[in-house]
């Protein structure tokens, strides 16, 4: 380009506001993102006992990184997006491996996965679109710029939960039997449909960021 151009991209690089996103709670919630693959791995090899404890590892700093982030004002823009991209990591990841190993239906794993798959591609999108210029690769993997938050809605926190609930309960298999799941699994499937669709007609649930709202980060 220009030499012009490249001025002007310098330029609107270093007035693009950053955020400090080395915070305790965004190193929990990356924690658990480095966790997932790792309880995969447990699960398909047998270990239950190892894998449901790294599990209620993940649990546990799920609830105290948020409760960490409202105490000591520590939120940030990045913790809106990285937060629920670990949840839906570990989910994912443990579908996956539930699923190969027998113990969670494919029809419910497709559900859960298409879900997640159609969520992916829009925060991709809306990263892009909301994304300061100049919009470059580098620029777009920079978390400490903020462009854009979520805000999840009512019924996909609900979801979440009932997706913990389940999947740490056919982590723990065979110690509870497949005939006790069951209901809860319809009833996953059925907040899993739902909690997609709500981030369609909620208007509020991804928000991109003005540059007022980027400069008081």
């Amino acid at each position: 380009p220009p030499p012009k151009l490249k001025i002007k991209d310098r330029l609107l690089s270093t007035l693009t506001p950053h955020e400090n996103i080395y915070t305790v709670p965004n190193l929990l919630t990356f924690s658990r993102l480095i966790a997932a693959p790792v309880i995969g791995y447990l699960v398909l090899h047998d270990y239950h006992a190892w894998a449901v404890g790294l599990f209620a590892y993940a649990g546990i700093t799920d609830l105290v990184d948020g409760y960490i982030a409202r105490r000591w004002k520590l939120q940030t823009v990045v913790g809106t997006v990285i937060d629920p991209m670990a949840d839906k990591t570990l989910m994912t990841i443990l579908t996956v491996c539930l699923a190969v190993k027998g113990a969670l239906p494919v029809w419910l794993a497709g559900i859960t996965l298409g879900r997640d798959v159609g969520l992916g591609i829009a925060a991709i999108y809306y990263r892009w679109i909301s994304l300061p210029p100049p919009k470059t690769f580098t620029r777009y993997w920079d978390f400490s710029l903020p462009s854009a938050e979520v805000h999840p809605t009512t019924i996909s926190k609900v979801n979440t939960a009932l997706q913990l609930a389940l999947i740490g309960a056919t982590t723990a298999m065979p110690l509870i039997s497949d005939q006790e799941l069951m209901k809860e699994r319809y009833l996953v499937a059925t907040t899993t449909v739902w909690s997609g669709a709500s981030y369609i007609y909620t208007k509020d649930a991804v928000k991109i960021l003005s540059r007022e709202e980027r400069e008081s980060r």
